[in-house]
């Protein structure tokens, strides 16, 4: 606590001194603004440093977002307690020699000087490139393509899935790979942050080993502390370049708030009333450190997050919030128990609301592959191989009534080619969901790929000693993998591919990266095939 003190009386002491020569520096000009005036800033640092972000891309246009943030970990985070206006362009080539959109947004300080730009009137399925300018500053470029559109024949889509970054056990060297490659957008299951206390040591397979880097702080609990925490994330340059590359449609999963958290519980026994008052601050810090569209702004300890993308009629996306609406885990959420109050009738993943939106549109969608874009594993696994079932009860399997609801209705209304994409785990997974997975049906109903970390649990190993056990005894599973990485999608309308990308370490830099395993599922057959 005191070397935070002692940083945190530093970066006051500059920032005082910066503000005492803001007369002769002239910091802000006019130094006196009109009502409705804007200040227009001379900044003591670089103000982009958190990067340019685009997201959730539709075929007229897609959102554009930047911070300004000159002294990122500083309370403040070096703005003044006033709005500033940001200028925008967009351009139809990497030069900006044929610019199509202009104009300026505000970035207002009850929002942290996020800029959240909504962009229409722009050509469908095809890229631009946007940048933004404050005062005499001008951000380094992003790149985003917009959306077919509706009802176009989409001939193929080819995008990455990713998440689960925390920030002091690797390095985000995955991200920069993720850059290189050309895709149509990058979906992020969520964990952008971590919430805990920083440490300096990181408890590994071999014993305790240092992590990569650090966090600056204790846990995170306030507006400020969340600010911070996403600040020093995003300031890590291969991140920025994943966001740089390509539009990003992002969910949360637990960290950006609380470990395992559900509805207003967290997994302290915190007052609801209480952890609400969390939640509001957290879900605030994400929408400023995301290119979500001002539809999803937070009320109170509150986010509309779920909502759905189509690319033509080849791919329906359906991004889901498995925390804000859901019951709490059975058995107090304990690793590896037996627990027989999985089968309770009366218990929720998505709400009630979600569920029926998602059944609604699963039935009524007319594109050849419906992805469910989602958090926590749907996959039916015994986790602990004995005489009795063990489920991981923060995820799908441990809510038997809404998993049944759900795979029932694919089942029942024969609505084919259904893929869920999922994270969390910190391993790569790919198999077949049936309503039961101790005991599968000839037939699977859908199919699962889920993505492994960019750096979550350090450099991981091929298969953990205790992987070997759960696939030998769970044979809906059909393949698994404990590295780092990323999960690559080619999706056409004879075959979804999936190819988990690997790299052989994150705890240095320039870790090797590899295709580990390519896998396929071809259209009218959720069964798993080497691609």
């Amino acid at each position: 606590m005191s070397r935070l003190l002692d940083e945190l009386d530093t970066v006051s002491r500059r920032r005082l001194l910066t503000l005492a020569g803001a007369g002769a520096a002239g910091l802000f000009a006019p130094p006196l603004l009109g009502r409705g005036a804007l200040a227009q800033p001379v900044f003591a640092d670089y103000p982009f440093q958190l990067g340019v972000a685009a997201g959730d891309p539709q075929p007229d246009g897609f959102v554009i977002w930047t911070r300004l943030a000159p002294e990122p970990l500083a309370l403040g985070h070096g703005m003044p307690s006033q709005p500033v206006r940001v200028e925008w362009e967009v351009a139809s080539d990497q030069n900006f020699a044929t610019v199509v959109r202009k104009g300026e947004a505000v970035a207002r300080p009850e929002l942290g000087h996020s800029v959240h730009v909504e962009l229409a009137g722009l050509q469908p399925a095809r890229p631009y490139w946007y940048r933004f300018m404050a005062g005499k500053e001008r951000s380094l470029s992003g790149r985003a393509a917009t959306t077919p559109l509706a009802g176009a024949d989409v001939q193929r889509v080819r995008f990455g899935v990713a998440g689960c970054q925390h920030y002091e056990q690797g390095l985000f060297t995955a991200y920069r790979k993720l850059a290189e490659e050309e895709l149509d957008f990058i979906f992020c299951y969520g964990d952008y942050i971590y919430e805990g206390r920083g440490s300096r040591l990181n408890n590994s397979a071999r014993g305790p080993s240092a992590n990569p880097r650090q966090y600056l702080d204790g846990e995170v609990y306030s507006l400020d502390d969340y600010r911070r925490r996403y600040a020093q994330t995003k300031m890590d340059p291969d991140l920025q370049a994943a966001h740089a590359a390509a539009a990003w449609f992002t969910i949360w999963d637990d960290h950006e708030i609380d470990n395992n958290w559900v509805s207003d519980l967290d997994q302290d026994g915190t007052p609801p009333a209480i952890f609400k008052l969390r939640q509001q601050s957290a879900m605030q810090a994400f929408y400023e450190n995301t290119p979500l569209r001002p539809s999803a702004l937070p009320s109170g300890p509150s986010l509309q997050l779920y909502r759905r993308a189509a690319f033509g009629r080849l791919l329906e996306l359906n991004f889901l919030d498995t925390r804000q609406h859901r019951s709490d885990q059975a058995c107090g959420d304990r690793w590896n128990t037996v627990c027989p109050d999985i089968e309770r009738a009366r218990t929720e993943v998505l709400g009630a609301r979600q569920e029926r939106w998602l059944l609604d549109g699963l039935s009524a969608s007319q594109a050849r592959w419906k992805a469910l874009a989602q958090q926590i594993m749907v996959m039916d696994l015994d986790r602990n191989p004995g005489p009795e079932y063990t489920a991981n009860l923060d995820s799908w399997a441990g809510y038997r009534a809404p998993r049944t609801r759900l795979l029932s209705h694919i089942r029942d209304r024969r609505i084919s080619d259904v893929v869920v994409l999922t994270g969390d785990e910190h391993q790569n997974f790919a198999g077949e969901l049936h309503l039961d997975g101790r005991n599968p049906g000839p037939r699977p109903i859908a199919t699962e790929f889920v993505a492994t970390s960019i750096s979550s649990a350090g450099d991981g190993q091929d298969q953990r000693p205790d992987m070997v056990r759960i696939q030998a005894a769970n044979p809906q599973l059909k393949f698994n993998n404990s590295q780092r990485g990323y999960l690559l999608c080619d999706v056409d309308r004879e075959r979804w591919r999936s190819e988990f990308k690997v790299l052989d370490r994150v705890s240095v830099p320039d870790g090797a990266l590899s295709t580990r395993i390519k896998l396929a599922v071809a259209a009218g057959d959720p069964r798993i095939v080497p691609a």
